[in-house]
């Protein structure tokens, strides 16, 4: 526990609550505007704010909220369950494992596979990176440098190709070599939405073809300070493909949290690792009550 605290991802948001119950003399009206107004200040939207509002409701009805702590337990508990999505938090554990990162340039997606391939390492997994963003300058050789710098192989070919044949050498490569888990990072913009799920259409068609066998993730990566433009990016992203996954970068800065919240609500996306850091390490398994328990630290 501690961690979101201590890397000031709540603090905004913990703030703003403590000062609010600080004030409270009882559960009453002013006491749900005033929560709602911390809420939506924070990025949760509002449709989940209204969520989170009819929870407390409920639970005070059934429980005598009588203090700071016990109106706290309650934001914690209602939080937790709305970002709570079992066994699809978690990163498929199965091998062989096909994962493909999506998210627009700037977002930490080179970054996070680096960080994703570190910790599959490190959980004793083999590990091939493909460098299928073959459309921005200079991407396959960022991807290589993440590559060396955990010890893994990547795949890649000359700025401009078929991004699809990328992911079939990495394939065939990730066969003749017994390979764990194959990252598959993928180009963050093309002339329109069109052209991109064209190209993520055809990646999907080869992977089929080529390893049937093998499990399947679709990561999309979303950076946290960029508030409600994360929220229209998973919309836009979810039009186009079936994603299994968020990772949620720099949590360590200015983002206030909430919009972790939201996308886990509003599209009932799984959130599997969160970015607290630029270390190898910092990339972080998301834990629902950890998550909720840090907006107060507990």
């Amino acid at each position: 526990m501690g961690i979101f605290k201590k890397k000031s991802t709540f603090q905004k948001i913990s703030q703003s609550i403590t000062d609010l119950l600080a004030i409270t003399v009882k559960i009453d009206d002013e006491f749900y505007e005033n929560l709602e107004e911390t809420l939506i200040m924070a990025d949760i939207g509002i449709d989940t704010t209204e969520k989170i509002l009819v929870e407390m409701k409920k639970i005070a009805d059934r429980r005598n909220l009588y203090n700071e702590q016990k109106i706290k337990e309650a934001i914690v508990e209602v939080i937790a369950k709305i970002v709570d999505k079992g066994d699809r938090n978690k990163l498929c554990p199965d091998n062989p494992l096909i994962i493909l990162m999506i998210g627009i340039n700037g977002g930490g997606k080179t970054t996070s596979i680096g960080k994703l391939a570190n910790r599959c390492k490190n959980d004793g997994r083999t590990v091939l990176l493909a460098a299928a963003d073959t459309f921005r300058a200079a991407a396959a050789e960022q991807l290589t440098e993440w590559g060396n710098r955990v010890g893994v192989r990547t795949i890649r070919h000359e700025e401009g190709t078929d991004p699809s044949a990328v992911i079939y050498d990495a394939i065939q490569s990730a066969k003749a070599n017994n390979i764990d888990v194959l990252i598959c990072d993928t180009a963050g913009r093309l002339q329109n939405k069109r052209n991109l799920m064209k190209e993520l259409e055809k990646m999907d068609r080869v992977i089929t073809r080529e390893y049937p066998e093998a499990n399947r993730e679709t990561l999309l990566v979303l950076d946290a300070t960029t508030g409600k433009n994360a929220i229209s990016q998973a919309e836009e992203f979810n039009d186009i493909a079936n994603i299994t996954g968020i990772i949620l970068t720099k949590l360590d800065g200015t983002a206030r949290g909430g919009i972790a919240i939201t996308i886990a609500d509003q599209f009932d996306m799984p959130i599997k690792f969160i970015g607290m850091g630029e270390g190898l390490d910092d990339l972080i398994p998301f834990d629902p009550m950890e998550f909720a328990g840090g907006i107060f630290d507990e």
